[in-house]
């Protein structure tokens, strides 16, 4: 398995000169700067592939080259997107990046209710929790449907909690569901996401698979052309929210994308936190059944609670059997005569990491400790 670091470029303030401490050899980035649906020159990859050269490193993943949101709602004359995207993927094989990873999460990528949550002997992570999610959708969106969907234990608690909150409190829930937008991406406030989340209206899980298939259909023979690997990110939290329907949060999801559009090019990019946090998920499994088919993985634990809530664990010791799963990946690269790229994801804030002010989720210590047990448990197996 081959150890990569996830760069967030101009934005982010852990600097390649640091990373190259970490001893990673690879990156994992993506061109933040530009607007979703336009074109990534080929001078522009260049600029930054010579710059990950010069530190030492190789671009092994791009994460991710985004899919616009009227792809994902099917609207309107898509043939010009689409023509985009096709020419950013020859673009970046032209400079011999050839593995894109992506997600195809409606309005919002990975969700948190809490960007500093406190952990045991210090440090904080990252956490979903359950009634500050309910109290979000039912009393700031004005979501009077999500009283279905959760229960009705965690709907007295988000009913709670909003009547004890301040607006300070809000605003800073608002700012953490928005924190996993990563880059110049814009954050919506309250008027400008219940919009977004209006466009959805009539789009249901069907519609959703239905205008997936087609993405497939239209991106994986350039790949196939192109010599590229394809490699869809879990949703995250595995879970319907914000009354959009999430379609690759379980093993069945995952067999279905595999088999809308059949070919080693459409794999999937294994994240065991995104996985993990679903209880019907036993992620060593998943790995073993598509193996075959995971081109890249992001490395991180949950611990889960009955409510649905769950919190960033430590690398080794949360729900997920990280020793089984590694297990798992080693077979299938053994099997398949390659490498994966695997990072460290989402580690926890410790020591001097919160003075960084680095990308929520994205410290340099919290990941390195995680790396560090992940390469241990890598070199025992082998």
């Amino acid at each position: 398995m081959r150890e990569t670091w996830r760069w967030f470029g101009p934005f982010d303030a852990i600097t390649l000169p640091d990373i190259a401490q970490t001893g990673a050899a690879g990156i994992v980035t993506a061109l933040h700067e530009i607007p979703y649906g336009e074109v990534w020159s080929q001078d522009s990859i260049a600029a930054r592939h010579n710059e990950i050269k010069a530190a030492g490193f190789t671009w092994d993943v791009v994460e991710s080259l985004p899919i616009h949101e009227r792809i994902k709602k099917g609207e309107g004359d898509l043939s010009t997107l689409f023509a985009n995207y096709r020419q950013s993927m020859a673009n970046l094989a032209a400079e011999g990046i050839k593995t894109i990873c992506y997600n195809f999460m409606p309005v919002l990528d990975w969700t948190r209710t809490d960007l500093a949550a406190p952990v045991a002997r210090g440090g904080t992570c990252l956490r979903f929790d359950a009634p500050k999610m309910a109290a979000f959708e039912i009393h700031m969106l004005g979501r009077d449907a999500a009283r279905d969907e959760f229960s009705e234990a965690t709907i007295t608690a988000a009913d709670a909690w909003f009547q004890a909150s301040d607006d300070a409190a809000r605003d800073e829930l608002l700012r953490s569901i928005m924190s996993g937008l990563p880059g110049a991406f814009d954050r919506y406030d309250i008027p400008q996401l219940q919009a977004a989340l209006a466009a959805y209206d009539g789009i249901g899980r069907d519609e959703l698979r239905q205008n997936y298939k087609r993405f497939l259909e239209e991106i994986i023979p350039t790949a196939q052309d192109l010599g590229m690997k394809f490699c869809v990110h879990p949703d995250d939290p595995p879970r319907d929210i914000l009354g959009l329907p999430r379609i690759v949060s379980n093993a069945d999801d995952i067999a279905w994308i595999m088999g809308a559009v059949d070919a080693p090019e459409n794999g999937l990019t294994l994240c065991s936190g995104s996985l993990g946090a679903n209880p019907v998920n036993d992620v060593p499994a998943i790995a073993r059944t598509f193996g075959d088919r995971i081109h890249f993985a992001h490395l991180r634990n949950v611990a889960k609670e009955p409510n649905g809530s769950f919190e960033e664990a430590p690398h080794l010791s949360g729900d997920t059997d990280m020793v089984a799963l590694i297990d798992e990946l080693l077979e299938a690269e053994s099997r398949n005569q390659t490498s994966v790229p695997f990072r460290p994801d989402h580690g926890h804030d410790l020591l001097n990491d919160a003075a960084l002010k680095t990308q929520a989720g994205y410290p340099i210590v919290g990941r390195l400790r995680g790396l560090a047990e992940l390469r241990g448990v890598i070199a025992a197996l082998s």
